[in-house]
């Protein structure tokens, strides 16, 4: 099971989406939502947090919300995943993107 996070900022009256390039497979190289596996303990939300914190540097506290499930029984090549998916709406003026962990750019 993995947390996906879509973060959504307004900059200069557009709206813009944190991606992050993927540094290992599959899919390395590609644009992807921040997000990862679950651990074995943890709850949801706190994996989707991590993992944005992890991968794009982006801290939050509060305004994480559930959009959905997603799992098509082939969307990952590593076998059976099933992506709970959150968003949130971020000021852009407190983003300080950064990649790190398994995000080879943001």
């Amino acid at each position: 099971m993995t947390a996906d996070v879509v973060v959504m900022a307004v900059r200069q009256r557009r709206l813009e989406v944190v991606l992050v390039r993927r540094g290992s497979p599959p899919f390395r190289g590609c644009w992807a939502v921040p997000g990862g596996f679950v651990g074995i303990d943890e709850p949801l939300e706190v994996a989707a947090r991590r993992e944005l914190a992890e991968e794009a540097g982006v801290e939050l506290d509060e305004g994480l919300f559930e959009l959905g499930a997603f799992g098509r029984p082939d969307r990952d090549p590593r076998g059976r995943v099933i992506s709970i998916a959150y968003y949130a709406l971020v000021d852009a003026r407190r983003m300080r993107l950064r990649a790190a962990d398994d995000a080879a750019d943001v």
